[in-house]
């Protein structure tokens, strides 16, 4: 079984992940660029039992999200570094942000999403696949990443 490690920048929080994720993309949209102050944020998605706090506790903000339900981010209460979201009525899945691992060159994106609201002078490789949007999951994850996320939604 596949184990990575994370944390905050201040290391008050520190995590672990139990198993690869279902899916991990780079989103180029405008909120996301926002939010990290940077041209996009690596989101790695997975179920809530495959993520353990091994230290600190984390607090909750609620952000806008582009579907318009919004989101819970988890925190450090110390430094505030995003660790991850859960999406409204998403509950069993949360939204790894992939660069608080230890090593995120463990998890590159599988796809850029959002392109539309990419920034023009970032270039992007031809070996990913890109999104004007957002993926039609079933089109892109794999067999046992749609099954993990239909048990997830169950």
């Amino acid at each position: 079984m596949t184990k990575y490690n994370g944390k905050c920048s201040c290391g008050q929080v520190q995590y672990t992940l139990n198993s690869d994720p279902i899916f991990t993309h780079a989103c180029h949209c405008s909120l996301c660029q926002r939010y990290t102050a940077s041209a996009f944020i690596v989101h790695s998605l997975m179920e809530t039992t495959n993520f353990t706090l091994i230290r600190g506790s984390l607090s909750e903000t609620v952000g806008p999200s582009g579907s318009g339900k919004g989101h819970v981010i988890k925190r450090c209460p110390n430094c505030g570094d995003q660790i991850y979201s859960h999406f409204m009525g998403l509950n069993n899945l949360l939204v790894l942000k992939t660069t608080t691992l230890s090593n995120a060159n463990e998890l590159p994106p599988q796809a850029h999403v959002f392109l539309d609201s990419k920034l023009e002078w970032l270039k992007l490789s031809d070996n990913i696949p890109k999104f004007d949007k957002f993926y039609r999951r079933e089109e892109i994850y794999s067999d046992e990443s749609l099954e993990r996320m239909k048990i997830a939604l169950q």
